[in-house]
C-alpha cells in the first residue's frame, strides 16, 4: 500500500486507499467451461462477474492462466493430428518455457534490454522499474454517456486554484477533430469520450488512452 501511494497522483485521496485495503473477492462469480472441454474459436471460456475494481484485479491472472494453458493444448493438438494416431509424443519443452514467473522476467529483461517503464506493477515494486500504463478496454466499456462522470472539473496545471470543465473542454476539442477529419460526430462514442475525462481527471500528469476499444481502425 505505501508503494501505491508513492506512485498515484498526489491528488489521490486517502479514502481510495482504504477501499483498497477492503477488498475482497467474496462477490465474485466466476463461470468457466471445464478443463479439456472443446470449444470452437470466439466461444467464451470464462465469464467473470462482480464489482469492475475487483474483476480487474483478477482479469490479468486469470487471462494468463487461460491464454497460456489454450495455446499450449492447441499446438499439442495439431502435433497430435499431425502425427497420427500411431506415434508417440513426449513433451521436453520444461528448459525452453519463459521461467516459473514469466511475467516478470519479461518485464524485468524488457527494460535491462532498453524499455523505460512497465505496466507490471509488481515488477516496479521488486526491481525498481518506472511504472507507467493506461486503463484497461473494460474501463472504457464501463461508461455509456458522459452523465455518467461524477468529477467533472480538473485543476489548471499551472495554477492549482483555477478548475476547468474537461467535459466541455473535450467536447469542443471534439468537434474541432471531426471537422479537421471530416467525420461526423455522430460516430464518436459519448462513453469512449467520458472515460478519456476519467481518466484525465484521475492521471492528469500522466495521461495516456487507449483509443482502440470500439474501433481499431478509426
Amino acid at each position: 500500500m505505501e508503494y501505491l501511494k508513492q506512485k498515484l497522483p498526489e491528488t489521490t485521496g486517502p479514502e481510495f486507499f482504504e477501499f483498497l485495503k477492503g477488498l475482497t473477492a467474496k462477490d465474485l462469480k466466476v463461470y468457466a467451461i471445464s478443463e479439456g472441454s472443446v470449444v470452437f474459436p470466439r466461444t467464451p471460456l470464462m465469464r467473470v462477474e462482480g464489482p469492475l475494481p475487483v474483476v480487474q484485479l483478477v482479469e490479468t491472472t486469470f487471462l494468463t492462466l487461460v491464454n497460456y494453458a489454450s495455446l499450449v493444448a492447441t499446438n499439442a493438438a495439431r502435433y497430435r493430428i499431425a502425427a497420427g494416431n500411431n506415434i508417440k509424443l513426449f513433451e521436453f519443452g520444461l528448459r525452453r518455457a519463459q521461467g516459473p514467473d514469466g511475467g516478470l522476467s519479461a518485464s524485468k529483461y524488457a527494460y535491462m534490454g532498453g524499455f523505460d517503464a512497465t505496466s507490471n506493477v509488481l515488477a516496479g515494486k521488486l526491481y525498481n522499474i518506472p511504472v507507467s500504463g493506461t486503463h484497461a478496454h473494460a474501463y472504457v466499456t464501463s461508461f455509456s454517456s458522459l452523465s455518467d462522470l461524477s468529477v467533472r472539473k480538473i485543476k489548471k496545471a499551472d495554477d492549482h486554484t483555477i478548475e476547468v470543465d474537461l467535459v466541455d473542454r473535450a467536447l469542443e476539442y471534439r468537434t474541432q477533430v471531426a471537422e479537421l477529419l471530416h467525420i461526423l460526430l455522430e460516430e464518436s462514442n459519448d462513453g469512449e469520450l467520458a472515460a478519456f475525462v476519467s481518466f484525465a481527471i484521475a492521471f492528469p500528469q500522466g495521461f495516456i488512452a487507449l483509443i482502440d476499444t470500439y474501433d481499431v481502425l478509426r
